[in-house]
């Protein structure tokens, strides 16, 4: 294919302003090869995982000023080659004609294949097409695994006892959630859907946080505001969950962006389901991630439901790893099943995302073994059979157990001792949970306005009000706090204790409290009330007012 030479100052003027190249460009000439579109093999020799598009989104960064205007020095806009069929050079790169007419067919002929390490029985397979692991972070990977797994099971009754509102299990999706946390950076930051708590645990995350966010106690990082599973932790980059499906994906490609034009040696890794693929957030995010070439890892975990409907049923493409070509993002499918498959797919991405400035994705297959949620049964809809199937014959953490117990790094000691050590800490931390008071009512309120509005202030005073005629409906251990900021008017009778912080930006001067008489912004203590002002009671007398 012959070269052809691009002569636009535009061009030049674009990115010396963008990229400060025009230090290294020449103003007259840039020229490029007209057969910079061959994508490379389907893996290279650097030991990464095979992964389809090659190196054709590097490509098409470079191409993408190709097209920016049209050429002035061409009399028209159409371009020979060697001879043979025209081309037309169009926004968006240069696209050779045909007299053929072709559709594109809606399927290849075969699938994209699943790359994995282990076969079902815990064997290597034949190939060293892997990243190696120490024999610290396979114990460590493994026992996250099964501590994920009791987790799941005894929170999942804990609520089927009524102790907790709502769970939901990864079981099945273990291999998924451990083996891409231990890929990636504590410096990456992970946007989750919500079946993800293996990567918070894997980072530190203690069982005892996991129960008081469950059970919503004053101990929780996020003030109990959240519904259960709901987990978030800015120590270890963890970003809040979301109930809306799918909303966490564009705003990972921003967090991602933000890396890029900081020049941090990280990336972000964001999680969603199959059925999550469906949303329009999807697309969007795809899309924005190709077009800024910022440094994310989509990890979709394809569990083949989506609640109740089967992918079949959702979309007729080869499962979620196609759809990355056509964004322009480099893809692969990874056995979900396989921890180190998942972490080797995951390790080598974060190094492409990193120092290539790219998107990747990965499409994980695990079967989701448990139910939907705590609020589904999915006997409605598939064979216990099926599940059962799942759940034995293809294990995840049973296959990694195998492999570990191969290399002499496991034993049946172990495992008794580490689940029953595991069993004991999280109905400790239940209890210690259960125990423990909840949070103030006023942190309902608190937290998006500076100065509380109004109309908020009446709700909160109204909600104080319902509590006290309704005791019996509300936790025993409401901890009712009346801000000083937000009283402005009597709202209880003489015999109520009335307790507010003074603690944090008022000192006893400014709020003048006396013993003898209180007021507080045009409310009254009454006779009789206690007021707990930082830490000590006094007794208020003679009220002035």
């Amino acid at each position: 294919m012959a070269n052809w030479v691009i002569r636009s100052r535009t061009i030049a003027h674009h990115l010396n302003k963008k990229m400060g190249l025009l230090g290294i460009l020449n103003l007259s000439s840039w020229s490029c090869t007209s057969n910079s579109f061959h994508s490379m093999p389907l893996g290279d020799n650097h030991g990464r995982p095979h992964a389809i598009l090659g190196d054709s989104a590097t490509h098409f960064s470079v191409r993408r000023f190709e097209s920016t205007e049209a050429e002035r020095e061409f009399d028209t806009n159409y371009i020979n080659q060697d001879g043979g069929d025209q081309a037309l050079n169009f926004p968006g790169g240069k696209v050779e004609f045909t007299s053929d007419m072709n559709f594109i067919s809606e399927s290849a002929d075969k699938r994209v294949p699943c790359y994995r390490v282990l076969d079902d029985d815990g064997e290597l397979m034949v190939s060293k097409n892997f990243v190696q692991v120490s024999k610290e972070v396979a114990v460590k990977m493994y026992s996250d695994m099964v501590t994920l797994q009791m987790m799941d099971n005894i929170f999942y009754e804990a609520q089927r006892q009524g102790r907790i509102s709502f769970y939901l299990t990864t079981l099945g999706e273990e291999a998924i959630n451990i083996g891409s946390a231990a890929a990636l950076s504590a410096d990456d930051l992970v946007l989750p859907q919500y079946r993800e708590p293996g990567a918070l645990l894997w980072r530190g995350f203690t069982l005892q946080e996991f129960a008081n966010q469950c059970l919503g106690n004053k101990e929780d990082i996020g003030k109990a505001r959240q519904m259960p599973i709901h987990y978030a932790s800015k120590k270890h980059n963890y970003f809040a969950v979301s109930s809306p499906i799918a909303t966490q994906l564009p705003q990972a490609v921003g967090a991602a962006y933000s890396l890029k034009m900081e020049g941090k040696d990280a990336c972000v890794a964001t999680y969603i389901g199959d059925g999550g693929t469906s949303e329009g957030d999807f697309h969007a995010a795809m899309n924005f991630a190709a077009v800024l070439e910022a440094p994310v890892i989509f990890i979709c975990r394809n569990n083949g439901w989506a609640i109740s409907t089967p992918i079949e049923e959702q979309f007729r493409s080869d499962g979620i790893v196609v759809r990355g070509r056509a964004y322009g993002i480099r893809s692969i499918r990874v056995d979900g099943s396989d921890a180190l498959a998942v972490l080797s797919a995951i390790r080598t991405a974060r190094e492409m995302a990193i120092s290539e400035q790219r998107p990747i994705l990965v499409e994980a297959l695990a079967y989701r073994v448990g139910h939907h949620s705590t609020s589904d049964d999915s006997t409605k809809y598939r064979s216990v059979n099926e599940i059962e199937y799942w759940k034995t014959a293809r294990n995840p953490v049973n296959r990694f157990r195998k492999w570990i117990e191969r290399n002499g790094w496991w034993s049946d000691k172990d495992e008794t001792e580490h689940r029953s050590s595991v069993k004991k800490q999280l109905l400790q931390a239940i209890q210690i949970a259960e125990k423990t008071e909840k949070p103030s009512i006023e942190g309902l309120f608190s937290d998006v306005y500076d100065h509380l509005p109004s109309n908020l202030q009446e709700q909160e005073e109204q909600l104080r009000e319902t509590i006290r005629r309704h005791p019996k409906d509300y936790p025993s251990d409401t901890n009712i706090i009346v801000s000083m900021a937000n009283l402005r008017r009597p709202i209880s009778p003489s015999h109520v204790v009335i307790t507010f912080d003074a603690t944090k930006d008022l000192t006893e001067d400014e709020l003048k409290i006396t013993i003898e008489g209180v007021k507080m912004g045009g409310g009254i203590l009454r006779g009789g009330d206690t007021l707990v002002l930082l830490g000590v009671l006094h007794k208020i007398k003679n009220c002035s007012k």
